[in-house]
């Protein structure tokens, strides 16, 4: 009997565990898929090191800005909408950087 519950309270443990390590999925494929674009901004020269630099820091921004969001165990509506609109904006100026007249020389 003794074991049963505890099996069942470790059970219980787990999924109060789970729950409270909430992902954020649509936000880390996002994320992802920022990387990959600055990366291929690189490779091709679209983006100079000074824009690559300013890419991955807005993308490292964002993680920590979704860390402290998941620290508390729950991404809140808000929290979320705000993660949402960090992307935006670093995805935007990525693209502004792609499309500029500037580019990295030797590239290629």
């Amino acid at each position: 009997m003794k074991k049963v519950i505890v099996v069942m309270t470790c059970i219980v443990l787990l999924g109060v565990i789970t729950a409270q390590a909430q992902s954020t999925p649509r936000v880390d494929e996002r994320q992802q898929n920022q990387r990959q674009r600055v990366h291929e901004g690189v490779k091709s020269g679209e983006l100079t090191r000074a824009e690559s630099r300013e890419a991955k820091g807005n993308q490292r921004h964002i993680r920590r800005a979704e860390r402290r969001a998941k620290s508390d165990g729950v991404v809140t509506r808000r929290e979320r909408a705000k993660l949402h609109h960090k992307q935006r904006k670093a995805s935007r100026e990525l693209h502004r950087d792609k499309h500029d007249a500037q580019d990295r020389p030797g590239a290629n």
